[in-house]
């Protein structure tokens, strides 16, 4: 039977406006994976880098959707999933989406490619649901698909694959950890109509600015009034980024996923390079480590490294 080496790569949630229900695939950073086919009905999960990683298939990320997978099929067979986890959890960045999205992609090589995309994400969000509480696909689902995509409505699934213009992204990651359920329980449970109707407004913006290539739409539409205001306190340096990006060229940006990393639009190489210099300055001066990432919008998605034959272990 099968082994396959896979790339999962980062993805940012929400796209400022699209709170779980906008999301991008990134082509940097990325998770690392090795899923083989066992011959018995079990799930193993181990850290290659040393990360403490849950041992326990139920509590992980990715063991989570492997045991959803073995639930759909009545064959003798289970997985081993060896992760070199590049995009540290808490990041903002869909590590657990990565780790998800990851061995569901993997799974359905190995298994002969029996499900399809939509399939692979009601797999993944369990993975989701172990990390948050509550079952999202605003990453799982760009890990899967590539490029942006729109989740419609959770149940019954809709997800709609969106075109866009090229467009770089910088994203810095501050050396803070902001959990996905914390950031979730500071967030007000109402909003007032008038907000609403702002916000809603900017995701149609933002949507119609990637199909039409407007990237002064795309622009005007990156904006939050809702859950950024909540967030961006968690950050440090925030408002200082995402001032100066702008005013250097960016097309905007914010809080990406849950925080405590951001990320910036940008039409060109240039600019993208420019506002990955401000992060940095920004962040060396508030005495934080971090990291950046110039890169660009991935339409694949999760992709396999290579593959080669062994036998059922």
């Amino acid at each position: 039977m099968k082994s396959v080496k896979i790339k999962s790569p980062a993805t940012v949630a929400n796209l400022v406006c699209g709170f779980d229900v906008l999301g991008m695939c990134l082509h940097e950073p990325y998770d690392e994976m090795e899923i083989r086919l066992l011959s018995e009905r079990k799930v193993v999960i181990e850290s290659t880098d040393g990360y403490p990683l849950p041992k326990d298939p139920a509590l992980n990320t990715a063991g989570a959707p492997l045991l959803e997978i073995l639930k759909a099929t009545d064959e003798e067979i289970g997985f081993d999933v060896r992760i070199k986890k590049n995009i540290k959890p808490g990041s903002g960045l869909g590590s657990s989406a990565a780790s998800a999205s990851g061995v569901v992609v993997a799974a359905n090589h190995l298994l002969g490619n029996r499900f399809s995309k939509e399939e692979m994400v009601q797999f993944a969000m369990f993975g989701e649901k172990v990390a948050s509480g509550v079952k999202h696909a605003d990453n799982v689902a760009p890990g899967i698909y590539g490029g942006i995509t729109l989740i419609r409505c959770i149940f019954p699934l809709d997800i709609v694959s969106i075109s866009s213009p090229p467009l770089f992204v910088t994203v810095v990651h501050p050396q803070i950890e902001v959990k996905t359920s914390d950031a979730r329980q500071i967030l007000r449970k109402e909003v007032l109509l008038k907000d609403a109707i702002r916000q809603w407004g900017n995701i149609a913006g933002l949507v119609t600015g990637f199909l039409k290539e407007d990237y002064d739409l795309i622009g005007r539409s990156l904006e939050d009034i809702i859950i950024e205001p909540v967030r961006s306190i968690l950050i440090p340096g925030f408002d200082r980024v995402k001032t100066q990006c702008k005013e250097a060229g960016a097309l905007g940006g914010g809080i990406s996923g849950s925080g405590p990393s951001l990320f910036m639009l940008s039409k060109d190489e240039k600019t993208a390079r420019t506002v990955e210099g401000i992060m940095k300055e920004t962040y060396d001066q508030l005495g934080l480590d971090y990291y950046t990432y110039v890169t660009t919008l991935n339409q694949q998605g999760c992709s396999l490294i290579n593959q080669h034959q062994h036998e059922v272990l």
